[in-house]
């Protein structure tokens, strides 16, 4: 609709309103929040915690909006059928680019339970976002360097301990726990540096994964393996508003969670290795097919919304 405005009026714009969204958005979330931190009645809680995610669905529901507006993004989805809104998924995705979360949220959002990301713990200080995630119920970690843990070694596992606490609370909500399976936002420098085995992938860190699955246990029922490929290469969240990515390619299948997936990882030798061998074979997998999605001619654009229903 905007996105033949002169660049010089159109990123301005996005900005504006995307700033103005955060704000019309996070007041209320800190209203319901408020209500919902020091009332003791259990009812008002679990209604509070509902506006919230209702609250949550707006606003990016706008933000998908406007990026629909002030772009000429072409989407080419396969697989997103049959979600379910009352599903509890595992969402395992390889990570590129900040992008990567405004196009999940866009792709799922109202199709599957509100996606909850595990956030790194200094984020918690970014203006009226970092308060808006924790009211959220988004786990927030903290990781510690090779360094700190060899010098202060009562600190290892604390992070598995966030991760239970985290879960703990999912068990009993409607969700959908987003693991970014590589830790880290792919690089060459990265991917150099790891030795990595696949082209277009860093090594997969298979401990978080096992760990939310037994965390969990009996309350996901499916996992969803993504897939995102952005053709033209990398890319930033100023070229997302600044509508420079032409294409974006997105792949998903569900997986059942079998019993073989479910175990002790730190402790059960023969588990780890068989769970590592299941991670290894499912990100071998996604990197033939990050390969194939690239060879892929451009086709009409779709929809996302409603190649999700």
């Amino acid at each position: 609709m905007f996105a033949t405005f002169p660049a010089l009026l159109r990123i301005p714009l996005v900005m504006l309103l995307l700033t103005v969204n955060i704000v019309l958005h996070v007041l209320p979330l800190f209203v319901f929040t408020l209500i919902k931190v020091i009332m003791p009645v259990r009812m008002i809680r679990l209604a509070c915690s509902r506006i919230l995610i209702v609250i949550a669905e707006s606003w990016i529901a706008v933000n998908s909006l406007m990026f629909d507006w002030f772009t000429r993004t072409r989407w080419q989805l396969e697989g997103l059928t049959d979600l379910r809104y009352d599903g509890n998924y595992l969402v395992l995705c390889n990570h590129q680019s900040w992008v990567d979360i405004p196009v999940l949220q866009k792709i799922f959002n109202r199709r599957i339970p509100f996606l909850r990301f595990f956030l790194k713990s200094q984020l918690i200080w970014v203006p009226l976002l970092g308060p808006a995630w924790w009211a959220l119920d988004f786990p927030f970690m903290k990781r510690y360097s090779k360094e700190t843990l060899a010098a202060h070694p009562e600190l290892q596992g604390k992070d598995m301990e966030a991760t239970r606490r985290a879960c703990e609370k999912f068990r009993h909500m409607p969700v959908s726990v987003m693991n970014f399976v590589e830790g880290t936002r792919f690089t060459p420098a990265k991917h150099d540096a790891q030795s990595s085995p696949y082209r277009y992938l860093l090594r997969p860190k298979a401990g978080g994964v096992a760990f939310v699955l037994d965390a969990m246990g009996d309350a996901l029922h499916a996992i969803l393996d993504v897939t995102i490929v952005y053709p033209n290469g990398p890319c930033t969240m100023m070229d997302l508003i600044a509508g420079r990515i032409r294409d974006i390619r997105v792949h998903l299948r569900e997986l059942p969670i079998d019993a073989e997936l479910h175990g002790n990882y730190e402790n059960d030798v023969a588990f780890r290795e068989r769970f590592q061998t299941w991670v290894n074979t499912l990100w071998s997998e996604k990197d033939t097919r990050i390969g194939r999605m690239h060879e892929q001619p451009v086709v009409q654009q779709q929809d996302p919304q409603r190649c999700a229903s």
